[in-house]
């Protein structure tokens, strides 16, 4: 088994209401900063062990699914990096 660090971000899907990123946005607008679009992401690291870095993935989208993000509201990605690589 290899040790490997799964990064799940988890955001909103497009079209559902983001009152967090909405706050953030006007915010960094009146600070002066110009920008099409902001939305707000919950980001997990887990570290896991596994056969090899798809199998690694394979369990992170599983969790992801299960219960870091609600298939309704949410998209997510999955990242997995070899740890001390």
């Amino acid at each position: 088994m290899t040790a490997y660090t799964a990064t799940v971000t988890v955001r909103l899907k497009r079209g559902v209401l983001d009152p967090e990123a909405e706050t953030t946005q006007k915010t960094l607008e009146r600070l002066g900063f110009e920008l099409a679009d902001l939305r707000s992401a919950d980001q997990f690291e887990v570290d896991l062990d596994a056969d090899d870095a798809e199998a690694a993935a394979e369990r992170a989208d599983e969790m992801a699914q299960r219960l870091l993000a609600n298939p309704t509201l949410h998209d997510y990605d999955v990242v997995v990096e070899e740890q001390g690589a």
